[in-house]
């Protein structure tokens, strides 16, 4: 136990503090699942292909309103206001192109895209509760990356009831995020990382859902929408609406994004 400055005991957060910490010096003792020649995970997750596929527009740079990404940047803010418009098939083909859109497999088990990831392992499946988006129903979808499709799951009930329910207790506008045209719920499959580097997998996977969710913030400010992050949710609820089995597959983050409100 310890006094910080302040005279506040700060003993409770010393476990999660070390998990900060860089210690990939453990994996010099370690021998991992790609070490030992077991099979590499699979970089998309398998789905019945019977299921009928739906095609996403060819993503163009015209898409782009704002194309200065200097303006992009400096624009950028969490957005909890959204307006009754839908997006398009365009810019939502866009926003999964932007986030987790392959650009190239390397050596039939890695995956490039447009954003970072530990060792290629983008441990990540994207799913949608789609609200408001032009042609298509509202209900959850899963993202298609390889073939950048849409996967329709099945429709929602009450689907605004079961979003404010999966993400309540929002701090600064209440139920903001039912309102959104679409919610990414971006699921963790956590081997992928783990079969190249062991117990210190988890770090890195923290770190590369960030630059996931941040590569959608400068893509929907160049489009003029506006998203925000989630991190308050309640994992059972979020999991069990997306048919998750909460242990290997299970949320890890969302985003709730809409058009801008125009005063």
């Amino acid at each position: 136990m310890y006094i910080n400055y302040m005279g506040v005991t700060m003993s409770r957060y010393n476990k999660n503090r070390e998990f900060l910490k860089a210690d990939f010096s453990v994996l010099n003792s370690i021998k991992t699942d790609k070490q030992k020649g077991l099979p590499t995970p699979l970089f998309q997750k398998e789905y019945n292909h019977e299921q009928t596929l739906i095609d996403l527009p060819e993503v163009k740079k015209e898409i782009v309103f704002k194309e200065n990404v200097f303006d992009c940047l400096n624009d950028r803010r969490s957005i909890r206001r959204y307006s009754e418009d839908s997006i398009s098939m365009s810019q939502l083909s866009y926003l999964l192109w932007s986030t987790q859109g392959i650009q190239k497999i390397v050596n039939d088990t890695n995956t490039l895209r447009r954003v970072p990831s530990g060792g290629a392992s983008h441990p990540f499946e994207t799913y949608l509760i789609i609200n408001r988006v032009e042609g298509l129903e509202e209900g959850i979808y899963r993202y298609i990356p390889l073939e950048h499709k849409l996967m329709f799951m099945y429709q929602l009930k009450n689907i605004d009831e079961a979003i404010d329910k999966a993400a309540a207790n929002q701090p600064f506008v209440p139920n903001f995020v039912s309102k959104g045209a679409v919610i990414f719920a971006w699921s963790c499959i956590p081997y992928r990382a783990e079969y190249k580097f062991d117990i210190t997998a988890h770090k890195k996977i923290l770190i590369d859902v960030g630059h996931l969710c941040q590569n959608l913030y400068i893509a929907s400010e160049s489009i003029e929408c506006g998203m925000c992050a989630i991190g308050i949710y309640d994992q059972k609820t979020i999991d069990a609406i997306l048919s998750l089995d909460g242990e290997n597959e299970f949320v890890i983050y969302m985003a709730a994004l809409g058009r801008k409100l125009k005063f």
